[in-house]
C-alpha cells in the first residue's frame, strides 16, 4: 500500500518542486536579480582556448583578444578608422634622404642641387656628410614628410645612373606621462624600444618580425620620446605600432635569468630559453584597462579592471572569457544568460533580430570569398576566359540562399568597409549566353557531347576546397552546376585543411579554389599580389602576374600620404578586377547578438544603446558597457 501511495504522490511532489524552481530561479530577463554583482561582470565565449597572452608572440584570435585587453599600442585605430595616439599622444613622420654621387661630389654639384631645391619647402636643411669606413661621403637632405618622388626633381641636372639614393623615414614619438603597468611600475620609452629589440630576437621567434624589420634603429631621445628611423621607404611601418607594448622591467634579461633560475634549468634549455618559454605568456602584466587574474586551460580566462588605467577605469569589474567548443551549447548558454554574446550563424540571423529579447548588430567584416584561378595553367590564362567563367556564375543566388542574405557583393581585393575599396566598380553581371560568346570568340564550341572543345581538347579542370566548411562546399556545387550548363566539365574534390594546403595551395599545384581572406585595414597587397610572391609557400598562390599591378603595389607600400595611397589603390582595385585573377564573391556579415540590458554609460552617467562604429565594430566602446538590471526606455 505504501508503494502504491508513493507513485502516486512522487509525481506530484515533483511537479511541485519544480513549479517553485520556475519562481525562484532567475530568468533570462531578472538573472541579476539577487545577484547584482553579475551586472558588474562580462562573459563571452569561444570554441577554442586562447595559446599564448603576449602580443609580440600570439597568432591566434583568442589570444589577441585577450592581450588587446591586458596591454596597449602606442596607436589604434578610431571609429572611422583613422589613427589615434593611445600611449603615445601624438607622433610626426619626417625623413633623412641621402644622396651619393659615384662620379664623387663637387662643390660645382652641391651649388646646382640648392639652387633646383630653392623653392623647395618640402626641405628644413641640406648637408654635406663626410665619408667613413662604411659610407662614402654623401649628401643629407632632411624633409618635412616622406617624399618617394623627392630624387625626380634633381634628375635634369644629375645622371640618374650616376646617383644611389637612400630614404630614411623618421617617425618621432611623443609619449603619454603617467601610464603604470598593473604592477605599479611606469611605462616609458625603454618599454618601447624593449619591445621592438624583443620582436627582433630570433630566440623570440615572434610571428611580427616583417613588420619592423624595415626598422633602422629605435633611439630614446628622453623618458617620454622615441624617434624611430627605417631602412627605406615602407608605409604599412606605422600600423606596427598598434602592437602591445611590453614591460621591459619582466622581461629583460636579468629577469630572464632569474625566471631560469628559478625553475632550476638544465644548461642546454637555458641556452634555448626565450620570451616563447617565460611563464609571463600565462600571466601577462600590461598597461590595458584589465587585468588578468586567471586561466584555467580549456575552461577560462579571468580578467579584472584596471583601476588605475589611464582612460578611466572600464565600467565592467570583471571579463570571462569562457572556452565552448560546442556551438549549439553557446547558443543554450547566450539564452539562459550564461554568456552576454552570441554569434549567431547567417540561417540564424533572421531570426535573432526579429527577437525583442536581444539587441542584435550586423556589420560587413573584413573578409571575403573567392574562387580563385590558377593563372600559370594555360586554360586560365586568358582574362577573358576567368571573366567567363564569372559571369556563368549567380552570385546574389548565393547570398540569397547559401548566405541567407548576410553578405555583400565584391568587386576587387579590398576590404569594401576601406577607403582603399573603389564602390564605382561594377560586379562582373551574371550573364551565361554573354560567357558562352566570349568562349566561342576565343574558339571553344560544344561538341557532340555538349562539351565545350578547341583543338580536341575539352575545357575540364579540377576545383578544390578544403573540408568543414559547409557554404564553401555548397558554392562549390552551385559553380560546378552552372559551369556544367555551359559545357564547361568542373570536377570537385574537398580535401582536409592540412593536406589541403600542403600538397595544394603552397605548391600551387591546383586548377582553382574556392577559399577565403581575412584582410586587414593596410593598403599594402604585397604579399598576396605581387608576381615575386607567387612561389612555393607564398600567398600569390594562383600566380597573378601584371607589371603594372606590381608597380603600383611597390608604389602604395611606399606612400605616406592616404589621399595619395587613396587614388593608387582605387586604381590598382580598377586593374585587378579587370584581369578578373579570382571569381570575386562575396564579404560575409559578421552577426553578434547581446544582452538588452548591456548598455553605454555616458559622460553624465545616463545610459544609451550599444552603437557600432561606422566600419561596425560593436566593442569599440567596450569600457563605456555595463548590464542593467532591467532593460531601460530610451
Amino acid at each position: 500500500m505504501k508503494i502504491k501511495w508513493f507513485l502516486i504522490l512522487a509525481p506530484t511532489l515533483l511537479s511541485l518542486v519544480l513549479l517553485q524552481s520556475y519562481f525562484w530561479v532567475p530568468t533570462y530577463e531578472t538573472q541579476t536579480k539577487g545577484n547584482p554583482e553579475r551586472a558588474f561582470k562580462f562573459i563571452e565565449a569561444s570554441i577554442g582556448d586562447a595559446k599564448i597572452l603576449n602580443p609580440i608572440l600570439n597568432a591566434d584570435g583568442a589570444s589577441s583578444r585577450i592581450a588587446g585587453l591586458v596591454f596597449e599600442g602606442l596607436l589604434d585605430y578610431d571609429e572611422n578608422l583613422k589613427l589615434r595616439g593611445r600611449l603615445a599622444t601624438d607622433w610626426k613622420i619626417t625623413e633623412f634622404a641621402y644622396l651619393e654621387l659615384k662620379s664623387g661630389i663637387s662643390p660645382e654639384i652641391i651649388t646646382k642641387i640648392r639652387q633646383a631645391l630653392t623653392d623647395n619647402p618640402l626641405v628644413t636643411d641640406i648637408s654635406l656628410i663626410p665619408a667613413t669606413v662604411e659610407k662614402p661621403e654623401r649628401l643629407k637632405f632632411s624633409l618635412k614628410r616622406v617624399e618617394q618622388d623627392f630624387f625626380e626633381q634633381l634628375k635634369p641636372i644629375i645622371n640618374t645612373e650616376d646617383m644611389v639614393i637612400e630614404h630614411n623615414p623618421v617617425i618621432l614619438f611623443h609619449l603619454r606621462h603617467g601610464v603604470y603597468f598593473h604592477d605599479g611600475h611606469e611605462f616609458d620609452a625603454g618599454d618601447v624600444k624593449f619591445t621592438y629589440e624583443s620582436i627582433m630576437n630570433p630566440k623570440n621567434l615572434s610571428p611580427r618580425t616583417s613588420d619592423f624589420e624595415p626598422i633602422k634603429a629605435v633611439e630614446i631621445v628622453d623618458k617620454y620620446t622615441v624617434r624611430v628611423v627605417y631602412k627605406r621607404l615602407f608605409s604599412p611601418a606605422i600600423n606596427a605600432w598598434t602592437i602591445g607594448i611590453l614591460p621591459e622591467h619582466l622581461l629583460n634579461k636579468t629577469k630572464m635569468l632569474q625566471e631560469m633560475e628559478a625553475r632550476h634549468l638544465s644548461k642546454e634549455a637555458r641556452a634555448a630559453f626565450g620570451m616563447r618559454d617565460s611563464q609571463f605568456n600565462r600571466h601577462p602584466i600590461g598597461v590595458g584597462p584589465f587585468r588578468f587574474v586567471e586561466w584555467r586551460g580549456d575552461e577560462f580566462i579571468h580578467l579584472i579592471r584596471n583601476d588605475n588605467y589611464w582612460e578611466g577605469p572600464p565600467q565592467y569589474k570583471d571579463y570571462y572569457y569562457r572556452v565552448i567548443p560546442d556551438a549549439v551549447t553557446q547558443e543554450v548558454e547566450f539564452r539562459t544568460g550564461a554568456i552576454d554574446t552570441y554569434s549567431p550563424q547567417p540561417h540564424q540571423a533572421a531570426r535573432y533580430k526579429k527577437d525583442s529579447k536581444y539587441q542584435s548588430f550586423s556589420s560587413l567584416g573584413f573578409g571575403y570569398t573567392y574562387i580563385g584561378y590558377n593563372n600559370r595553367k594555360p586554360l586560365f590564362a586568358n582574362k577573358r576566359i576567368r571573366k567567363a567563367l564569372g559571369m556563368a556564375i549567380n552570385v546574389d543566388e548565393i547570398i540569397k540562399y547559401i548566405l541567407y542574405g548576410e553578405a555583400e557583393r565584391i568587386t576587387g581585393p579590398y576590404p569594401k568597409n576601406t577607403r582603399w575599396y573603389d564602390k564605382t566598380i561594377q560586379a562582373v553581371p551574371y550573364d551565361p549566353q554573354a560567357a558562352l560568346r566570349i568562349f566561342a570568340e576565343l574558339g571553344w564550341h560544344k561538341n557532340a557531347d555538349g562539351w565545350l572543345e578547341k583543338d580536341g581538347k575539352i575545357f575540364e579542370f579540377n576545383l578544390i576546397t578544403n573540408n568543414g566548411n559547409m557554404q564553401r562546399k555548397a558554392i562549390m556545387t552551385i559553380a560546378q552546376n552552372n559551369w556544367r550548363k555551359l559545357g564547361i566539365k568542373c570536377n570537385t574534390q574537398v580535401f582536409e585543411w592540412a593536406v589541403f594546403l600542403k600538397d595544394f595551395i603552397n605548391t600551387g599545384k591546383f586548377d582553382a579554389v574556392i577559399l577565403g581572406w581575412s584582410m586587414g585595414i593596410d593598403p599594402d597587397l604585397y604579399q598576396l599580389w605581387h608576381s615575386s610572391q607567387s612561389g612555393e609557400n607564398q600567398l600569390n598562390f594562383v600566380g597573378y602576374n601584371n607589371p603594372e599591378a606590381d608597380a603600383l603595389i611597390v608604389e602604395i607600400r611606399q606612400e605616406y600620404d592616404q589621399a595619395i595611397q587613396e587614388q593608387l589603390t582605387h586604381k590598382l582595385h580598377r586593374i585587378i578586377a579587370d584581369d578578373q585573377p579570382y571569381t570575386f564573391l562575396y564579404a560575409p556579415l559578421s552577426n553578434l547578438v547581446l544582452d538588452k540590458k548591456i548598455m553605454m554609460v555616458n559622460q553624465d552617467g545616463s545610459y544609451s544603446k550599444l552603437k557600432p562604429t561606422k566600419t561596425g565594430d560593436v566593442f569599440f566602446y567596450f569600457n563605456r558597457w555595463r548590464k542593467v538590471d532591467i532593460v531601460m526606455s530610451q
